[in-house]
């Protein structure tokens, strides 16, 4: 298995997987059909990251702001979570890849919950790639709840108020100890960020598709890197600076 490295490949891949219910409305398929559809592209899609390298993939799958759709939908989408991490961990274990999930778990129910803390543990020692699946997921409450996190360490006396900074923040925030957000993907042709992981993709390549999900293949994935691959990233820097790095590398 080659590297990220190697091929200017990300390292970590961030999909918001957008779509599903116009797939269904185009198709005339049923209320709830896109989502299934939707569930069954993801695992080309995991596959084919770990065979190129990328170390890192998580999706959006159930956002905050998802609760308030109807309950009806709701419903449907808490039982494909709860068919995919079933699917999943025979999957993760074949493929020895760690299986992660983040955003507040206290509005899911316990059954979830724990099915979610088995696949976790389950594929905890696996390090070929983490694929990390983001439900009830905002990245506005992800800062807040570690800021919370930052506040009661203070208070604690674990840590003096001084010592928070923007390293200490990153270690802390969800994936923390995964690299950060290199390439974010959107499917279904909005502009936006939705919400999902607004610290963690400070500084990633942004890709919109007019794809829907369902129909987002490896093909159009691959496209997408060879986009990222031709992108010259700065970092605040300029690009003389940039260039010098590299000559002074070689």
């Amino acid at each position: 298995m080659t590297t990220s490295e190697d091929n200017h490949l990300p390292k970590h891949v961030a999909i918001i997987m957008d779509g599903n219910n116009r797939f269904a409305k185009k198709k005339q398929l049923q209320k709830g059909d896109g989502h299934r559809e939707g569930k069954n592209v993801l695992d080309p899609i995991v596959e084919y990251c770990r065979t190129v390298g990328v170390q890192a993939l998580t999706v959006f799958a159930f956002s905050s702001e998802n609760w308030n759709r109807p309950q009806y939908e709701v419903d449907l989408l808490m039982k494909l979570l709860e068919e995919t991490i079933k699917e999943q961990i025979p999957r993760m274990e074949k493929f020895e890849i760690a299986l992660r999930f983040i955003g507040d778990r206290s509005r899911l129910s316990s059954a979830l919950q724990e099915l979610m803390l088995h696949a976790e543990q389950r594929t905890a020692n696996f390090s070929d790639m983490t694929l990390t699946i983001a439900v009830s997921y905002g990245g506005m409450w992800d800062i807040a709840d570690t800021a919370r996190k930052l506040a009661q360490q203070v208070k604690d006396e674990q840590i003096d108020v001084n010592q928070i900074d923007t390293e200490l923040f990153a270690r802390q925030i969800s994936l923390g100890d995964l690299p950060p957000v290199d390439l974010l993907i959107r499917t279904a042709g909005d502009y936006r960020l939705s919400n999902f992981l607004l610290w963690q993709a400070a500084y990633a390549e942004l890709y919109f598709t007019q794809t829907l999900w369902p129909e987002f293949t490896v093909k159009e994935l691959e496209y997408a890197f060879n986009i990222f691959s031709g992108r010259e990233r700065r970092f605040g820097k300029t690009t003389e600076q940039i260039q010098q790095a590299f000559i002074e590398n070689l």
